[in-house]
């Protein structure tokens, strides 16, 4: 057996406990975090590979997870297309699309994607213990193309999806180009010591089916056939899209990682023997104390097989969350020996 919990969850295959991490684990929650971010902004954090592993790591010292996850943002690839961003606190894009011809002058290759993301790869990977995963990361073609036409985070993204609907032709050229570009930088992200790539396609649920197989399946298609070669498992991730999680399970991925909202053990009988599952605590939970954290979770792992399910929240951690939350969210774990 690898001693590599994630990678035999993914395989499906035994572990001694189901392996865990959290998405956002090296963030907001953590004083040691906050205290990087006295002195350094997220995007000079992000851009600078010591700071960015440095903090990718604080949570491994602190918790006994089974993987890392490089600290960057789903956005950060977009600057190999000459797209200028910052953040406030989210992404904010400093001339969002609005027009056909800004599509036809984005660049459709890639000298380098993100080289500080790939140096923060390597120093990462030196520093973990042989039983953790690293993983490797970065947003679906359409939840980039939504921050690149709305310009920012806004409920329901309008912009794209009335875009969608006056350029269809040219959004589908914006999102071949986006596929391309996720490509070879999850590629680059392998090469540098990712052992997993989560992909984040945080705003499907905003498309009915019809309008996800026109506008997402066959680009999300492209990216994990064309990563297949490498043999690296691919996590996809999305949230608000419980009508969608059937049809991403029909993609060839190795997990599905879903919110709270999804009934895990209804979905994990769906899928055994084809597709580990993953989460899905309701991150709230934790911000009621370690003791009401401890029973949900174990409400959540007495439903599901441990094998092939990869404990998680259902969302990224909350800033505010106690720390003694996320001990007791570990305890339940290593407990179930």
């Amino acid at each position: 057996m690898n001693n590599k919990r994630l990678l035999n969850a993914l395989n499906l295959k035994e572990n001694d406990h189901r392996p865990i991490w959290i998405m956002r684990q090296a963030g907001r929650y953590l004083p040691e975090y906050r205290k990087v971010r006295e002195k350094y902004s997220f995007r000079e954090v992000s851009e600078t590979p010591e700071l960015a592993a440095e903090v990718t790591l604080q949570p491994l010292k602190r918790f006994e997870f089974d993987a890392s996850i490089i600290f960057a943002d789903i956005i950060t690839p977009l600057k190999a297309m000459n797209i200028n961003f910052d953040f406030s606190p989210g992404p904010i894009i400093e001339n969002p699309i609005n027009n056909p011809r800004q599509i036809d002058a984005l660049p459709d290759k890639f000298y380098e994607v993100a080289p500080e993301v790939q140096a923060s790869l390597k120093l990462v990977k030196s520093e973990l213990k042989s039983h953790q995963t690293l993983i490797g990361f970065g947003g679906a073609p359409w939840t980039l193309a939504a921050y690149l036409i709305q310009g920012k985070g806004q409920k329901d993204f309008p912009a794209i999806r009335r875009f969608a609907s006056e350029h269809p032709e040219s959004l589908q050229s914006l999102l071949t180009k986006l596929s391309d570009l996720s490509i070879q930088y999850f590629k680059e992200q392998i090469d540098s010591g990712a052992e997993v790539i989560q992909i984040f396609d945080s705003w499907a649920g905003l498309l009915s089916i019809k309008d996800w197989q026109t506008w997402i399946q066959p680009h999300l298609l492209h990216i994990v056939s064309a990563l297949k070669a490498s043999n690296i498992p691919v996590i996809l991730f999305l949230q608000n899209a419980n009508h969608l999680v059937e049809y991403y399970c029909e993609l060839p991925i190795s997990g599905i990682g879903v919110d709270w909202r999804v009934d895990l053990s209804k979905l994990q009988s769906k899928l055994k023997d084809h597709i580990a599952v993953q989460g899905n605590l309701d991150p709230a939970i934790l911000l009621a104390g370690p003791e009401i954290t401890k029973k949900y979770a174990i409400n959540l792992l007495n439903s599901i097989d441990p094998k092939g399910h990869i404990m998680n929240l259902g969302h990224g951690i909350l800033p505010n969350t106690p720390i003694e939350s996320v001990h007791a969210l570990i305890e339940v774990i290593k407990n179930e020996r």
